[in-house]
């Protein structure tokens, strides 16, 4: 059994957003969505992801994603409050994942239902000071009639106490959501650009977050060199030490136990997300690639 907690923690948290990214792209979750009068289901990440916190305002929104632009949350934000309520919203997206699961990953799916009530006490025993999105999902209504949805939600509700301390490190490292995003992507050999403009970036603040990088000596012939990639690597070192608490509360026999429940079907969740989005989305949930310096494994 492992006994190093930052390794756990980074095993446990890729397992998580394998378990959960899938979702956010499903078919019929988008279906679900669309159905309550959202025209094409657009807007259905931010929505539903965001429905918790919704209430407090697109601002606080924004801030909690870190790196979305702030139209993409105010267009999202604004469809969803003009056709249904973000109860509906985060409904439309549980019900899928209730079905996704039995569906997708029979196999696992009584297993993980009997986690629920120790990843719950997990997400209620760890900290909220500083991580709001976090706060709003512990907060928001649990399931008392399907374990395997419960089960999930207090996963994903970790991963997003996981979410706000990652933007915590980059914000108190001095970086842009932009720069962050630059950053991210050159530590896993993305296509130049690709993932900030994913959230929204344009060429403007493209060029001022590579001038960020720059005046920091990360940047060689217009590119992020191996000093910004070592950087970045840095940071999710720190960020894998700093979220050791819910897997130390969960303890290492039963954090093995899920990662090893999630193992054997994780590429085949992954996939879902390659045939519906493509195959750079949901990064958090990927492997770093073979030609990116230290590349890590799901084990």
């Amino acid at each position: 059994m492992r006994t190093d907690w930052s390794e756990l923690s980074r095993c446990a948290a890729l397992a998580s957003h394998r378990l959960i990214g899938w979702i956010f792209w499903d078919p019929t979750a988008i279906a679900n969505y669309a159905a309550l009068g959202v025209p094409n289901g657009m807007g259905y990440y931010i929505a539903a992801r965001a429905a918790p916190l919704a209430a407090a305002g697109d601002q606080a929104v924004t801030a909690a994603f870190g790196s979305i632009h702030p139209d993409f949350v105010r267009f999202s934000l604004d469809l969803c409050r003009t056709h249904t309520t973000f109860a509906d919203a985060a409904a439309a997206r549980d019900s899928a994942v209730a079905e996704g699961l039995r569906r997708h990953v029979p196999e696992i799916v009584d297993e993980l239902a009997m986690f629920a009530t120790d990843l719950w006490a997990a997400a209620d025993a760890v900290p909220s000071a500083g991580r709001v999105l976090f706060a709003a999902h512990r907060q928001w209504p649990r399931p008392v009639d399907d374990d395997v949805l419960s089960a999930w939600l207090a996963l994903n509700c970790i991963r997003e106490w996981r979410g706000d301390v990652h933007w915590a490190i980059q914000v108190a490292d001095g970086l842009s959501g932009t720069a962050a995003g630059i950053l991210d992507g050159a530590w896993r050999d993305y296509e130049e650009g690709w993932l900030p403009r994913s959230r929204g970036a344009n060429d403007e603040m493209l060029e001022a977050a590579m001038a960020e990088l720059d005046a920091r000596n990360f940047v060689t012939d217009g590119r992020v060199d191996e000093k910004g990639v070592r950087h970045r690597q840095s940071l999710e070192d720190r960020l894998d030490q700093l979220t050791v608490a819910p897997w130390q509360h969960l303890g290492a026999e039963r954090t093995e136990a899920l990662i090893e429940l999630v193992l054997p079907v994780a590429d085949r969740l992954l996939a879902l997300v390659d045939a519906t989005a493509g195959p750079n989305w949901m990064p958090a949930a990927r492997l770093r690639r073979a030609s990116a310096a230290t590349p890590v494994t799901l084990t």
